[in-house]
This record gives C-alpha cells, structure tokens and sequence, in this order.
C-alpha cells in the first residue's frame, strides 16, 4: 500500500458536508429577507423563521447522510436528482409548519425567490463539493481498504471498476481464493484460510465474495466478517450486459432478483422524455432553415444527388423507421458503414461527419417520434439480423427508442464497428443506459456530446 495513502478523519466528511449544506439554507434564507425587506418589517420574530428554516432541513439531512456520503460512486446525475429531492422535501416541511403556526410574513414571492435560488444553487454546490471530495480522495485520503474474494472474471470487473476512477476511493489490499485463476495477476493471492489472520491485523472493514457455487465458502467469509465486524458484500456473476439495474423482491421470504429494470417503462418516465423532445426538437428545427440552407448548398455544389440520405434503421420494438441524415458520399455508393479514409465520401461530407452536422436532420425523426434525442444509436437493418446472432442482449437495446446520442457514444463507442468488441462494448453501455435512465443522466449525455463535437471526436468520420 502507497505510503501517500491516508485512511484517517474520512468520518468528519459527512458533517462538513451537512454544515456545508446548512451554510447554503441560510445564506440564501439572508439573500431572500435582503431582497424583500418588507418580511423583516412584518413583526414576525426573525428568530422563529431562522428556526424553522433550519429544523425544516433536518430530517432531510438525516435521511439523505449515509448515501451522499457513503456511496463513493457518485454521479452527477444522482446529484442533480438528489438535490430536487432535498429541495422539495425542505419546501413542503417548511410551508406545511408555517401554515400550522400561521405565519403570512413571507408573502409567495418571497417563498418563490427563495426555493428558485435554492433549486439553482444547491445543485452547484453539491457538485463543486463531490468534485472537491473526489479529488482529496485521488490525493489518497478518505480511501476504503476492501478485500476481494474471489480471482475470476467478476472479481477482475469488480477490481476494473473499483480503480476506474481514484476519486471513488476504493484501495483493494488483498485477494483471496483457495483455487486463484492460473492467468490471474493482478495481486499475490492468499488462502481464504488466512483470510481471519488477515483481518485481525489489518484495518479493512469491507469484503467483497466473488466466488459462485460455494456455499460452504460463503458461509465460512459470512462468518468471518461478522466475527471481525467487517462489511460483507456478495458480487453475482452476471455476464457484462446485465448492470447495477437490478430491482429486489420478495416472494414470502424467499429473496428474489429482477435482472432487468427499464425506468422508461413508467408512463411518467415516458412522459417527460417525450415532453422535453418535442420541446428540444421543437425548437432546433424553428432555426433549422439557418443550418439546412448553406449545408443544402455545399451538399449540390460537392456533387449532383438529393440533400438527404434516407435508409431504414432497426427503431423502438425492433421496428423499421426512415432515419433521416444529410448526404455526404456519392449517389451510388454502397451503405456500408464508413471508414476513416473512404473514396465514397465527397469532400463536404468529410466535414459534415467529422463534426457530427450530418446527424442535424435526424431532429426531425424526433419531433415525429420515431427517435429521440438521446438513446441507443439507431443501426442498419443488416448490422442488426448480424449482431443479434453475434451479440447477447442485442435486441434489448431496442427496448427505448433510438437516439441521435446516446451514452455509447460519449463515451468512445461510436462509428465503425469493425471488431466484434467494439459492438459489445457499444452493447454494454446501451444496456446500462437503459436499466439507470433518468432526466439529469439524459442532459449530462447532450453536455457532452456537445463538448466533443466542439473539441472533435477521434472517432468521427
């Protein structure tokens, strides 16, 4: 273990967050009395109001601690999600006590004012505060040392993930199997024998059993982390298209898994992703004409042939759809997928495609509701009579509609598949959209899309 690593004082994280938290309820309760001074001339005790500012936040804190600040994993949309949760629930314990205590001195605008700068600004602070955590933890505080039972495939994921990012602050100090992968070396390997020895001279609190089809281990690790006060965590082994989406059920008392779950299955869920294409798509296409028109140009005068490019995609349920695209190879040329230098592409084209342009009329799919804005890049039919023989969970992809970005595509997996990996991989990532979709994970996925058609994709062409 690194010596730069320091495991100590990580517990007063969680109460320098909350203290944050309550520094940002009454810093903005001040800007809102500043801004409508008539509250402090109402002759309502000042006091009370601080009060019950203040104690209307503490159930909040209570119930949101441990997975703001024990889930290390954290994401901008989980925040984001959070955030509009603490917000409301601080509004309607809040209004519901000065409705009781009939209290009018604030008066609706001031209560607006106040909630619509707390809906702006707790979000910035909780993101600015999870990066600045997530950097003291590269730094190599506030780790968490974990062993890891277990050396094959899933052990070797569960790693792979733990050290994706230093900023979780995961620290794996040991491995343990009776039987270790002979291709396996990442760390030496110890007998799970040993594995009590080790806990009582080593401060790791947190075990993670990889292992399938042995009961007699599980128990015996059960055992052992209770009998050292350690947290136990049991990994399935679940090939790669099967996420964290997971729902838990119980049938009497037998435990049971639902392995996929698909947010957009709720007619809600459906609803605001609708709502927010037609209004996203909506207005895109009110400034089109500014974009189609100079592009139609360079389109005719690179080449003779129409403006656009239709071909049937594989779309939502595994039906047909006419994707639309802007044209940039010539009349003629095969529909295979492009490469980075192809004959076939005319020199408009070229830019059209290394800087995503020709993906602009693809809005209009969207505002006829055969895509959306983001979701699972729509493929050709060839590509998907191919892949679903080749690729597990294939077809599962076509459980959302298709969009015109999707999380593959941000991060590295789009264009040519020319390997087999490169579609699985594209698969993986489509899948884990699927089973985590939310509204703030949707608009994280257009921010970035956005920063890599500005700062240029290797991948595009």
């Amino acid at each position: 273990m690194s010596e730069t690593r320091r495991p100590g004082k990580g517990h007063f994280i969680k109460y320098i967050f909350s203290l944050g938290d309550l520094f940002v309820v009454n810093m903005l309760f001040w800007l809102t009395i500043t801004v409508f001074p008539t509250v402090t001339r109402s002759g309502t005790p000042m006091r009370e109001l601080w009060l019950l500012i203040n104690v209307s936040y503490l159930p909040v804190l209570f119930y949101t601690q441990r997975a703001r600040h024990e889930l290390r994993a954290i994401s901008m949309e989980r925040v984001m999600r959070t955030t509009l949760a603490i917000v409301g629930s601080h509004a309607l314990v809040f209004l519901s006590m000065l409705a009781f205590l009939g209290i009018t001195a604030l008066g609706g605008k001031a209560i607006l004012f106040y909630y619509l700068t707390m809906t702006l600004s707790m979000p910035l602070y909780r993101l600015t505060a999870s990066a600045v955590l997530k950097e003291y933890r590269r730094r190599g505080h506030n780790f968490s040392e974990v062993l890891i039972v277990g050396t094959g495939e899933t052990a070797r994921r569960l790693y792979d993930a733990m050290q994706t990012d230093a900023g979780y602050g995961y620290c794996v100090v040991g491995f343990f199997d009776n039987n270790p992968a002979p291709d396996f070396d990442i760390q030496k390997v110890m007998p799970i024998d040993t594995l009590a020895d080790f806990l009582a001279h080593n401060r790791v609190r947190e075990i993670y059993f990889t292992l399938s089809g042995h009961n007699q281990a599980l128990q015996r690790v059960i055992k052992i982390a209770d009998d050292n006060v350690a947290e136990f965590y049991y990994v399935p082994q679940l090939p790669r298209t099967l996420t964290r989406g997971m729902e838990y059920h119980n049938i009497g008392h037998i435990p049971v898994l639902s392995i996929r779950r698909n947010p957009l299955k709720s007619s809600l869920n459906r609803g605001i992703k609708r709502a927010f294409d037609i209004v996203f798509s909506g207005a895109f296409l009110c400034v089109y004409p500014l974009i189609y028109i100079p592009v139609a140009i360079a389109i005719k005068l690179s080449s003779p042939g129409p403006v656009y490019f239709r071909q049937e995609r594989t779309g939502y349920l595994g039906k047909s759809f006419v994707c639309y695209k802007f044209r940039t190879m010539k009349v003629g040329a095969s529909s295979d997928q492009a490469t980075r230098v192809d004959p076939r592409k005319t020199r408009v084209g070229d830019f059209l495609r290394r800087t995503s342009l020709d993906e602009l009329p693809q809005f209009i799919n969207v505002f006829k509701g055969e895509m959306s804005v983001v979701g699972p890049r729509p493929h050709m039919l060839a590509h998907t009579e191919i892949y679903t023989q080749l690729v597990d969970s294939y077809m599962l992809r076509h459980a959302v509609k298709p969009g015109i970005t999707g999380w593959a595509q941000v991060n590295g997996y789009r264009g040519l598949t020319d390997e087999l990996w490169k579609m699985e991989r594209r698969v993986e990532h489509d899948m884990w959209y699927i089973e985590n979709w939310n509204f703030f994970l949707d608009l994280k996925i257009i921010v970035r899309t956005v920063f890599n058609a500005i700062h240029g994709e290797q991948n595009a062409f």
